[in-house]
């Protein structure tokens, strides 16, 4: 027997990447999992897409919801999961084939892991793979998560622990990943599986705001976790924003 896997996607958007992504969750070679599509308020041909999808697999779960911001729909969308173990699939990005048979297989032979998360790999607009994710070469422990977030993807996770730490904080709509992941190891152990199993694209719709708002959000996230593991008089937080340059030679053009 396998254990059920719920996969959360929330997409607000997407269409241009969607129907890769829920295809990378079809071509799993770990068949027992829902995908739970949540729609949150697209005015583009994204929530279409999701439901064509839907009509042809039936572990395809849509919901249609008013734009409320990716804190909100990821914390509602778990309401419905059925799952064992749950992950979430960012509606731009992409599942490798053996991505829930390889971190499922960690939580099924481990019983003292709470989640288990792996590397990753950066793709473009095009699919094109062009590096490692730098993240994944960051060793993990709880205290250098209060700095760096190498539990960036895949990650799989318990159901159970979800409600034990009050899930998603939706007030978050840029960090809520990292800020779930740091109240999450301080009630249980991660297992780096050291694959990349996940492919994380950067594209134009990724703006210079949305990174802005996920440092200060970052930044939150932190502190609290600094307050709830009684650290805060012991350490201030600094962060620095690093502006970077560079020159390209310009290709010499054929005037006709």
């Amino acid at each position: 027997m396998t254990s059920p896997i719920s996969i959360i996607t929330t997409t607000y958007n997407r269409e241009q990447y969607l129907s890769a992504a829920i295809e990378s969750v079809l071509a799993q070679t770990y068949p027992n999992f829902e995908l739970i599509i949540w729609d949150d308020g697209s005015i583009d041909s994204s929530l279409t897409i999701a439901r064509k999808y839907a009509q042809q697999d039936t572990r395809i779960q849509v919901i249609a919801a008013p734009h409320q911001g990716r804190g909100i729909a990821l914390k509602t969308a778990h309401t419905i999961c059925k799952g064992t173990y749950i992950g979430w699939l960012d509606s731009d990005d992409l599942l490798a084939p053996t991505a829930l048979q390889e971190t499922a297989a960690v939580l099924d032979a481990q019983p003292e892991i709470g989640a288990v998360y792996t590397d990753y790999l950066m793709i473009n607009e095009k699919t094109q793979v062009k590096k490692l994710g730098h993240r994944s070469q960051i060793p993990y422990s709880p205290d250098r998560l209060l700095v760096d977030f190498m539990t960036f993807h895949f990650r799989l996770f318990r159901h159970e622990l979800y409600h034990q730490i009050g899930g998603i904080n939706s007030e978050y709509n840029r960090a809520e990943d990292y800020d779930f992941c740091l109240r999450l190891s301080e009630v249980t152990q991660f297992y780096h599986l050291n694959k990349p199993l996940y492919y994380y694209r950067q594209h134009s719709q990724h703006t210079v705001q949305q990174q802005l708002d996920q440092i200060l959000e970052s930044q939150s996230a932190i502190a609290q976790a600094l307050e709830r593991r009684g650290l805060s008089e012991r350490f201030e937080l600094e962060v620095d924003i690093v502006s970077r340059f560079f020159l390209y030679k310009r290709q010499n053009k054929k005037i006709s």
